[in-house]
C-alpha cells in the first residue's frame, strides 16, 4: 500500500470503531448529534470537499455530489426524527471502503507498467582519461563505445563490440529465459546486463532507442479510449443529473400530491428518506470506476507479457479479430538464411561446404555469410586466391590450387556445365570443382520455432482466417504457408501490391468482424497503418513498423499474437459482466428504493457492493494463463 492508501485505511479504521464505540453511549439530542459527526466527518470529509469544489467550480453531479446530498441529508432526517445516525455514517463509511478497493486494485495494475518504466536507463558509461564515467543516455552519439557492467541496463541500442555476457530480457519480451550475446550480436535497450563486461557501439541516439519508444507508448496508451470507455462517460454525463431530479420528484411530488388531492397526511420523513435512499443507489461508481479499470488491467497485463497496446481502443479491436494477415519474411520466418540442404555428387557433404564457404569467403552477400555460418569453423583466407565476382550469377575462386565456382544455375550454364533438378525449394548454391559440377547447397529463410503454433492458437481464439502475404516467389511462399496451416497465400508482391490485397480482404470482412497485419519492415508500414489494428514485431522490427502499428510483440515472437487476442477478449468479457451486472442490479434496487422496499443498507450494497465487486472482477483483466 501507498501513503495515500495506509492514510484512507487508518481513517476508515478510527471512523468504524468511533461508531461502534458510540452505540453503546446512552446520550441523545445535540450532544448525541455531535458525538456522530465526528466519526462522520472524519470518513467524509474529502468527499464534503470535493464535492463543494464541484459546486463552485460548475461541476455539480458527480459521485462525490450524490453521496455528499445522500449523507447529509441522511443526518439532517435523523436529526429531525431523532433517529439513527448509524446509517448515513455506514454510507459513507462503505463508499470509501470502496473508494479504496478501487484504489488498491488501480495500484497494482499500475504497478505492471511501472515495472516496464524501470527500464529506463539512468546513465550511460563512457570511457574518458582511462576511467568510466557515468553520463546522462541523452548525451550519447550515435557510433560512441559504451560500457556496461553486471547488472547494469543496457541504456542505447547498439552492436556488441567486445565481451560476452547473459541478459535478462523479461522486463521487454516478458520471458523470464536470459539470452546469451557475444561480439557482432545486436543489443537494444531496456535488458539488464547479468554476468560479463560488454563493450557497445551505439547505433542510435538515446531518444530513438528501443527502451525511449516503449516508454513513450506505454505512457500515451491511456489517451486512447475505447468506444466502450466513452459510451460509459456519456452515460455518467446524461445518467448523473437525471437521477438528482429524479430523486428531487420523488421527495416532493408524492407528498404534495397526497397533500393537496388525497387530503392525507404528506409524510414528509418518509418521502426524504426514499429520495435520499435512490441517490445512494443510482451512484454510478462501479461503472465509472471498473470500466476504464478493466482496460487499465488489460493493457498493464498484456505489457508484462511483452505486448504493448498503444491504447484501450486497439484492445477493444483486438478482441473482435476475425482475419490475421502475416508479412513472411521476419514476421513467420527468421528473416536470415541458413543451409537447410547438402547434395554432394562425388563428394562429402564436408568438404562441398567447404570449398563453397572458401569460395564465398570475401563477399558480404546474405547467402555467403550463410555458407560461412554453416561451415562454423574459422576459415584460412590464404587458402583463396584469384577471386572473381560474376555479377548476378556467383563467384570464380582458387581454393587450395583448385578452380571452384559457386553460384545460380546461369554460372554453371556459363561454364558448360550440367545442372540437375533441385532436390527441395529454397535459394540453390551449385559448385562446380576444377569444371566438374561437385553438388548444391539449398538455402532458405527458416520458420520462427513458435510460428506453426502461432497459427493453430489463432483458431482457437476465433480467428477464421489467416493469409500470408509476402514478396518471395510462389512455390517458396506455398511450402511455408503448408508448413503452417495457412488458408490463403499471396506471393510475388511489391509493397503497393500489399495494400490492395488488405483493401480487398478488408471489403470482404463481416460488420464485427475486424482485421489485423502483423509485420516488421518499412515495406509493412503501409499496410501497419491501412489495417483494423496494425501489430509490429518489436526487437527487430523497423523504426517504420513501430510507428505505423497499434500493437507492438517485443520479443518479435508470434505466439505472442494469439496471448494478445486471449488478453483482449478476457477483457472485453469482463467490460460486459460489470456493464450488465452494475446497471441490472442499480435498476433493481432503484425500483425498490422508488416504492420504498430498499433501505440505506441496500442502498450501500447496491453502490459501494457492486463497485467492489465490479473492481474485484477488473483485476483479472491483468491475469492471462500460460499458452
Amino acid at each position: 500500500m501507498n501513503k495515500k492508501q495506509k492514510k484512507m485505511l487508518a481513517r476508515i479504521l478510527i471512523a468504524a470503531a468511533l461508531m461502534i464505540a458510540l452505540s453503546f453511549v446512552p446520550v441523545s439530542g445535540l450532544p448525541r448529534f455531535l458525538l456522530y459527526l465526528v466519526p462522520y466527518l472524519t470518513v467524509g470529509y474529502d468527499i464534503l470537499w470535493k464535492a463543494g469544489k464541484g459546486i463552485v467550480n460548475r461541476q455539480v453531479f458527480d459521485e462525490c455530489f450524490l453521496m455528499a446530498v445522500a449523507t447529509v441529508g441522511a443526518m439532517a432526517l435523523a436529526v429531525w426524527q431523532d433517529g439513527d445516525y448509524t446509517e448515513a455514517i455506514a454510507v459513507m463509511l462503505f463508499y470509501q471502503i470502496g473508494e479504496w478497493f478501487q484504489s488498491y486494485a488501480v495500484d497494482k495494475s499500475r504497478r505492471n507498467i511501472s515495472e516496464l518504466m524501470d527500464i529506463r536507463p539512468d546513465y550511460a558509461n563512457i570511457q574518458r582519461d582511462g576511467r568510466l564515467e557515468k553520463v546522462d543516455p541523452d548525451e550519447v552519439a550515435v557510433g560512441t563505445l559504451i560500457y556496461v557492467q553486471p547488472g547494469e541496463k543496457v541504456p542505447i541500442d547498439g552492436v556488441v563490440e567486445a565481451g560476452t555476457s547473459t541478459l535478462n530480457t523479461s522486463a521487454l519480451t516478458g520471458e523470464s529465459l536470459p539470452r546469451e550475446t557475444a561480439p557482432g550480436d545486436e543489443i537494444i535497450s531496456g535488458c539488464v546486463n547479468l554476468t560479463g563486461l560488454l563493450t557497445i557501439r551505439t547505433t542510435r541516439e538515446f531518444g530513438d532507442s528501443t527502451v525511449s519508444k516503449i516508454l513513450d507508448l506505454v505512457e500515451n496508451a491511456s489517451s486512447r479510449k475505447s468506444h466502450s470507455e466513452n459510451f460509459i462517460s456519456r452515460f455518467a454525463r446524461i445518467y448523473t443529473p437525471a437521477v438528482c431530479i429524479s430523486a428531487l420528484v420523488l421527495a416532493l411530488l408524492p407528498p404534495v400530491v397526497r397533500l393537496l388531492f388525497l387530503d392525507s397526511a404528506a409524510n414528509w420523513g418518509d418521502w426524504l428518506y426514499r429520495a435520499l435512499t435512490f441517490l445512494v443507489i443510482s451512484c454510478p461508481c462501479a461503472l465509472v470506476i471498473s470500466i476504464p479499470l478493466s482496460f487499465f488491467a488489460g493493457i498493464g497485463g498484456a505489457s508484462k507479457a511483452g505486448v504493448l497496446v498503444k491504447g484501450s481502443n486497439y484492445l477493444e479491436l483486438l478482441s473482435k479479430t476475425n482475419c490475421v494477415v502475416f508479412d513472411k519474411t521476419g514476421t513467420l520466418t527468421q528473416g536470415n538464411f541458413q543451409v537447410v540442404g547438402l547434395y554432394p555428387e562425388g563428394r562429402t557433404e564436408k568438404a562441398l561446404l567447404e570449398y563453397a564457404a572458401l569460395a564465398e569467403s570475401a563477399s558480404s552477400h546474405p547467402i555467403s555469410k550463410s555458407l560461412r555460418d554453416a561451415w562454423g569453423e574459422a576459415l584460412d583466407l590464404e587458402r583463396v586466391t584469384d577471386i572473381q565476382e560474376q555479377s548476378g550469377k556467383g563467384v570464380l575462386a582458387t581454393v587450395d590450387g583448385h578452380a571452384v565456382a559457386a553460384g545460380n544455375r546461369r554460372l554453371m550454364e556459363a561454364l558448360k556445365l550440367p545442372c540437375p533438378e533441385e532436390r527441395q525449394l529454397g535459394t540453390v548454391v551449385h559448385v562446380a570443382v576444377d569444371g566438374a559440377y561437385a553438388g548444391h547447397i539449398v538455402i532458405a529463410d527458416v520458420l520462427k520455432p513458435n510460428a506453426p503454433a502461432a497459427i493453430a492458437g489463432l483458431r482457437k481464439v476465433g480467428v477464421d482466417q489467416t493469409v500470408m502475404l509476402t514478396g518471395d516467389l510462389r512455390p517458396v511462399a506455398e511450402q511455408v504457408a503448408g508448413e503452417l496451416g495457412i488458408d490463403q497465400v499471396y506471393s510475388e508482391l511489391l509493397p503497393g501490391d500489399k495494400v490492395e490485397k488488405v483493401e480487398a480482404l478488408l471489403a470482404e470482412q463481416p460488420t464485427q468482424g475486424k482485421l489485423a497485419f502483423v509485420g516488421d519492415g518499412i515495406n509493412d508500414a503501409p499496410v501497419l497503418s491501412r489495417a483494423d489494428i496494425g501489430i509490429a514485431m518489436g526487437a527487430m522490427g523497423s523504426d517504420a513498423a513501430i510507428e505505423a502499428a497499434d500493437v507492438v510483440l517485443m520479443d518479435d515472437d508470434p505466439l505472442k499474437l494469439v496471448k494478445a487476442i486471449r488478453i483482449a477478449k478476457k477483457c472485453m468479457g469482463i467490460v460486459r459482466q460489470n456493464t450488465v451486472f452494475a446497471i441490472g442490479i442499480k435498476l433493481a434496487c432503484l425500483v425498490l428504493g422508488a416504492v420504498g422496499l430498499a433501505s440505506m443498507w441496500l442502498a450501500i450494497f447496491a453502490d459501494v457492493g457492486v463497485m467492489v465487486l465490479a473492481v474485484l472482477n477488473a483485476i483479472r483483466a491483468m491475469f492471462v494463463k500460460k499458452l
